[in-house]
């Protein structure tokens, strides 16, 4: 559809929230609630995305790093139709169709955006706005028909008469228009009586009468087009993502024990036979095999996990690659850019940050592995730290296959231990372990006989 041009207005500060974040920018299941609305409107390949950013531009634009969205700056935030109007300058050369979404509306769905677009088109329509029939209205401008039900205009509730508040249709914050006309009639909009703002919705009565006129599509599920204004609709919206993830994979063949306690992003993926206890979060990208079991209290972001994996209660888990039949937890850390080979077993009180984990290798309890490549078939006993900090510079370790690891070893990068390697219980390791060699790093021991008693008489004597 390259005869689309996507605008997304998120210049507000949300002063309800009563926060120094922008609104758009609050979480929502992990991720700031504006990535939900660019997320919805990617599948229509537009020519261009344009956000309209104004409180704490820096922190909207940080929020979608990475996304193939264009900025465009509102200075005085002066209303919906001011803050398009600054698109105008951008798109002076198109003349295609103009999608206009709100970056408060996290639940809104490409389905609903494709109906909206097909409506308008069939149409031909210079503007068509997406509503909602809601049981409680409060807070949204109202959709005014006439006696055979044409849309005449939107009003805003500040400005609605007490009849006009009693219309259960409400504006959605969705739009399509046909750009050039749009632009023309933003030009002729006055500021309301009661804010001074120029209102994007003044729109339509002015395209109303134009050839082509306007129409309204309604959405099927009013859920879809909740904003968020205060932190109780936040919290509603949680809810809501939550809910609908949950019983969407229920439907997939997914074992939710207690669904309504089980956090679960959008884009989440979880294989048929996989069991989730309460209280597990599951953000971002995050996949999940076949038949994995996670226990309460685990949290994984942006992660992949195998089949037949077992992660046990209070694991976090971040930016890591896990393989099949692996066994991680209680109370385990695997940081960033982690990766376990199939069968590999990080056991409770374990954190790894950037490290690989060989096939078969264990780390069973009370230890630090970072910047570390373990090989297969390794056993890391307990109390183990790979020293890779110096204070400047991290630094690698290099475990090779079949190598033991005694408890309470430390060492210090940059250091390699060679294949079948035997590491003393104990030994501070700072240089190289040739392949089957047994290395002891720690100083002698001493026993003096009778020194204890002594040491106590003179104790008691004291």
């Amino acid at each position: 559809m390259n005869d689309l041009c996507t605008v997304i207005l998120a210049a507000g500060q949300g002063s309800r929230m009563r926060s120094k974040l922008p609104k758009v920018a609050h979480q929502v299941a992990g991720l700031p609630m504006i990535a939900y609305v660019v997320e919805a409107c990617r599948p229509f390949l537009a020519k261009r995305t344009l956000v309209i950013v104004g409180y704490q531009a820096d922190r909207v634009r940080e929020a979608l790093a990475g996304k193939a969205v264009e900025f465009v700056c509102q200075p005085k935030r002066r209303g919906t139709a001011h803050a398009l109007l600054q698109a105008q300058e951008a798109l002076a050369d198109f003349d295609g169709d103009l999608l206009v979404v709100s970056g408060d509306t996290p639940l809104l769905t490409s389905a609903t955006l494709d109906g909206l677009l097909l409506a308008h088109r069939e149409a031909r329509a210079l503007a068509t706005v997406l509503t909602a029939e809601v049981a409680e209205p409060t807070g949204y401008g109202r959709i005014v028909r006439s006696a055979t039900g044409e849309l005449l205009r939107i009003v805003e509730e500040l400005e609605a008469t007490p009849q006009e508040r009693q219309i259960h249709e409400i504006n959605a914050g969705v739009y399509c228009f046909a750009a050039p006309a749009l632009f023309k009639a933003l030009q002729t909009i006055r500021p309301s009586a009661v804010k001074g703002e120029l209102y994007l919705p003044d729109a339509i009565a002015l395209l109303r009468d134009r050839d082509g006129g306007v129409q309204a599509c309604r959405v099927l599920d009013p859920d879809e087009v909740r904003g968020v204004n205060t932190r109780a609709e936040l919290a509603e919206i949680h809810r809501l993502l939550w809910r609908k993830t949950a019983m969407r994979l229920l439907t997939e063949g997914v074992t939710l024990l207690d669904p309504e306690r089980t956090y679960i992003g959008p884009y989440v993926r979880i294989s048929p036979d996989s069991i989730l206890y309460p209280n597990v979060t599951l953000e971002g990208q995050t996949v999940i095999g076949e038949g994995t079991t996670i226990y309460s209290g685990c949290r994984i972001r942006n992660s992949t996990v195998g089949d037949g994996t077992v992660i046990l209660d209070g694991c976090i888990i971040q930016e890591s690659q896990i393989g099949d039949g692996c066994q991680i937890g209680p109370y385990a850390h695997l940081r960033p850019h982690t990766q376990l080979h199939h069968r590999a077993k990080i056991g409770n009180f374990v954190e790894v940050k950037k490290s690989i984990i060989g096939e078969g290798s264990k780390v069973p309890h009370l230890s630090y592995i970072g910047d570390t490549s373990i090989g297969e078939r390794v056993n890391i006993g307990a109390g183990t730290i790979t020293c890779n900090y110096d204070g400047v510079t991290k630094h690698q370790t290099v475990i090779e296959d079949d190598v033991f690891v005694g408890s309470n070893a430390s060492l210090v990068a940059p250091v390699s231990v060679g294949r079948g390697a035997i590491i003393a219980a104990g030994s501070t390791i700072t240089e190289d372990v040739p392949a089957d060699a047994l290395a002891l790093g720690r100083a002698r021991q001493i026993n003096k006989t009778g020194f204890a008693a002594v040491f106590r008489s003179k104790q008691q004597k004291g």
